[in-house]
């Protein structure tokens, strides 16, 4: 045995070391790359064509074989296709990392808390008068295709735009605000549907819709209810109700740290179990409301689970 295990050391090099680590490393991005989007079922689906394939070659099944050798051609270039918001981000970070833009961690915080506030003032503003409002921040997922649906603004973000795009009666009020960086690049744009039923039942067309855009992006989407006033905060398809202006603030400057979403990157300060990214259930503690918020995330996490298995 001894032998044995010296041989195997003996064939093992710095090389083979680096490269086994250095794929270890690009596997887990890409698994964290397409995380909480629809990405995964479209991976466990080509998944399980590949093992009906290998199992066709075990089996010696040619017809079977002959007909997943000849759909993987078409199906490569519609890969490409179905993956297009993957791909784009995955290229956005490879350039995040070569324009070394860690280095700008201080403004890109102060200019967060500016926008954070901003909405979250918005927010609280539209709610006492009794006004909807649909506002999408982009992250890494790009959210250009969507924002052509409505109307380009490229305006900074303040509590008066705002509130002037959503006060009842304007023409964008109907539509979803979305918000790039320090920027409304547009307003009145329509958001993709969430497609369950269950969705459908429990929540008004601003919480499906940001429910759909939070399905299959990394968006982090803010709705105030015109029924009730009520403003929640949406995050890959997990809702957090009822919040007040200074506790929206705090969690969308928590969600949209870039520090802190490095820091959960490596497992850091930070990070949830596991080194993954927190749930909104997550940040009560974040908003100051204790387990209520996480009882009221844990609820519709429940609901977007059920409604994953019905699919």
């Amino acid at each position: 045995m001894q032998e044995l295990l010296q041989s195997i050391l003996g064939q093992v090099s710095l090389s083979t070391v680096l490269d086994i680590a250095i794929t270890a490393v690009l596997i887990y991005w890409l698994f964290s790359l397409i995380r909480g989007t629809q990405a995964v079922r479209l991976v466990v689906g080509v998944t399980i064509l590949v093992l009906v394939y290998v199992l066709a070659e075990v089996l010696g099944l040619r017809l079977l074989r002959q007909v997943l050798e000849q759909g993987a051609v078409v199906a490569l270039f519609a890969l490409v296709v179905v993956f297009q918001p993957e791909l784009r981000r995955a290229l956005d970070r490879i350039g995040r990392v070569g324009s070394f833009a860690w280095i700008h961690t201080g403004a890109e915080m102060r200019t967060i808390e500016r926008v954070s506030d901003e909405v979250a003032s918005a927010a609280a503003g539209l709610s006492r008068d009794g006004y909807g409002a649909l506002i999408v921040f982009e992250r890494e997922t790009g959210l250009e295709q969507v924002a052509e649906t409505g109307v380009m603004i490229h305006g900074d973000v303040s509590a008066d735009l705002l509130r002037t795009i959503f006060a009842r009666g304007t023409s964008l009020h109907d539509g979803a605000v979305i918000i790039r960086e320090d920027r409304v690049l547009a307003a009145g744009a329509l958001l993709p549907l969430a497609e369950t039923t269950i969705h459908t039942e429990r929540y008004g067309t601003r919480h499906r819709a940001a429910l759909g855009i939070t399905e299959s992006t990394d968006a982090i989407v803010v709705v105030v209810s015109e029924e009730n006033g009520q403003i929640s905060l949406v995050e890959r398809a997990r809702i957090v109700r009822n919040l007040n202006e200074p506790q929206l603030a705090r969690a969308i400057r928590a969600l949209l740290d870039p520090s802190a979403a490095r820091r959960r990157q490596l497992g850091g300060p930070g990070a949830g179990p596991g080194g993954r990214a927190p749930r909104l259930g997550e940040l009560g503690r974040l908003v100051g409301r204790g387990s209520s918020a996480g009882r009221a995330a844990e609820e519709d996490s429940a609901a977007a689970a059920a409604a994953q298995v019905q699919r």
